[in-house]
């Protein structure tokens, strides 16, 4: 009997929870686009400008914004494009 009420417990709990979201935010590109549908929200983050972005959301209903986890630029540089050091 204890294990069918665990059982039991184990479905229920499983069942009230919510499908899991991937990360809709790209950080390799500094802007995203939200559009507002029926069925949600859609966010695309694959846009390098601001005018490349509104282009693409002119007639959707969309709207452009800087994307908050962008990385940017790298911060250190590989070691073979330092200028090299000479020691006499």
């Amino acid at each position: 009997m204890r294990m069918i009420v665990l059982t039991l417990l184990a479905i229920a709990t499983i069942s009230a929870t919510g499908q899991a979201r991937a990360q809709t935010y790209d950080p390799a590109f500094p802007v995203c686009m939200h559009v507002a549908l029926w069925g949600g929200d859609w966010i695309d983050c694959s846009y390098h400008t601001l005018v490349q972005c509104t282009g693409s959301a002119s007639g959707r209903g969309g709207i452009c914004s800087p994307n908050p986890y962008y990385a940017g630029a790298t911060a250190s540089r590989e070691r073979r494009d330092r200028p090299l050091r000479r020691i006499d």
